[in-house]
């Protein structure tokens, strides 16, 4: 089920590229984009957490955490992330629950053929836990762009 702004977002827990569990409130105080891209080191994920690398400066001054979730173990995510510089957290969401949880897991469907994987997907959460914004079936190349472009508009 895909989550609409007011919803209530889910709770979690999920370890991060060093094996430290995570969770929404460790970000109190902050909006957090949690980005959902199914696998670290293909060339549209690479992009996209690149993307959102570069605007992590505009995102933070406007009070929001950037979070990328993958079902990519701990291992793979610390590699990922020392290889492209990430300043932000990955969580590692091997059994696609909390991707699940927030509609970012379902069908998909790829050269006629549907299968059951990561629908890549963005999901902010304001402080208070509701739904500010969610994008599903989003394409990796101008994404943060479009995300960030979205929330500068809507705090205006």
């Amino acid at each position: 089920m895909r989550l609409q702004p007011g919803d209530q977002a889910p709770g979690f827990e999920l370890p991060d590229s060093t094996d430290t569990p995570r969770t929404l409130a460790d970000f109190g105080g902050q909006s957090v984009i949690l980005f959902f891209y199914p696998k670290a080191f293909t060339p549209g994920c690479v992009g996209e957490s690149c993307d959102f690398r570069d605007r992590s400066e505009p995102l933070a001054a406007a009070g929001y955490a950037v979070v990328g979730v993958s079902p990519d173990p701990v291992d793979v995510l610390a590699r990922f992330r020392t290889e492209y510089q990430l300043d932000y957290p990955l969580l590692s969401d091997v059994d696609h629950a909390v991707a699940g949880a927030f509609g970012a897991w379902g069908t998909k469907k790829n050269y006629g053929k549907e299968y059951e994987g990561l629908i890549r997907s963005t999901v902010v959460v304001g402080p208070d836990g509701l739904v500010e914004a969610a994008w599903y079936n989003v394409r990796a190349k101008g994404h943060a762009n479009r995300v960030l472009e979205a929330l500068a508009s809507a705090d205006q």
